[in-house]
């Protein structure tokens, strides 16, 4: 595949997210930004102010490391909070992409700010662990972006005070797949709450399972696996 496929391939992927993320309710009005790493280090992102449900290729930006347009169509620029993408590629050289969304359930931990710290759930607990509410921030502002910055060392997905849900990934299918399951989780959260409370797994079996990311290949951070984190920063 040559450059030129590749970044149509990659712009496809990115429209095909935004539409799902729309359909399932998690972005509405012009909510939400999605943002993927490319080979020579400049990236493709959302344009601000227009629906996810309306994106298609032509409509994206391609942006440099301090959010500059360097191609896209005129008047199209990236959305504000592009600031809080690009410190998640600043801070993590493993992140190839970041997903933005305001999932209604996980969002609403986060308007409560209400952690999900919880290991109760057999995939959430191998997949993102806990799961962290960064302090709040004024949107647009550099108050998000340095909000979330102590986090990303050890956290792939985290809750956005007031605001919505973040997640990142080596690549733009990873980062949407672990806001699907962060959105789940906060929904069985919610429904084992209103059961009488979720059941805690014994840290044995915990860390039984955080052992198996490395058999399943999972990629990231996860903040009680530091014997991974270690060896992905060397």
């Amino acid at each position: 595949m040559d450059n030129k496929e590749y970044e149509a391939k990659v712009k496809d992927e990115i429209c095909d997210v935004c539409h799902k993320m729309w359909q399932l309710g998690w972005v509405a009005a012009n909510d939400g930004n999605v943002s993927v790493k490319l080979q020579d280090g400049t990236f493709f992102a959302t344009p601000t102010g227009i629906s996810k449900s309306f994106i298609t290729p032509e409509k994206l930006v391609r942006i440099d490391v301090e959010g500059n347009v360097l191609e896209g169509l005129p008047g199209y620029k990236p959305s504000s909070e592009i600031k809080m993408h690009l410190r998640c590629y600043q801070e993590r050289e493993d992140v190839g992409a970041v997903v933005h969304a305001h999932p209604p359930t996980a969002t609403g931990y986060a308007v409560a700010h209400k952690s999900l710290d919880s290991y109760n759930m057999i995939e959430t607990v191998i997949a993102l662990g806990s799961i962290p509410v960064t302090p709040y921030g004024t949107p647009s502002t550099y108050e998000v972006p340095d909000a979330i910055a102590p986090y990303l060392g050890e956290h792939d997905a985290v809750l956005l005070a007031n605001h919505g849900a973040l997640t990142v990934g080596c690549d733009l299918i990873t980062a949407y797949y672990r806001m699907e399951t962060l959105e789940l989780f906060a929904k069985i959260n919610l429904t084992a709450t209103l059961l009488g409370g979720a059941k805690e797994i014994s840290r044995e079996n915990i860390d039984r399972l955080i052992s198996m990311r490395d058999g399943y290949k999972v990629t990231g951070r996860h903040p009680g696996y530091k014997k991974y984190n270690t060896e992905e920063e060397k």
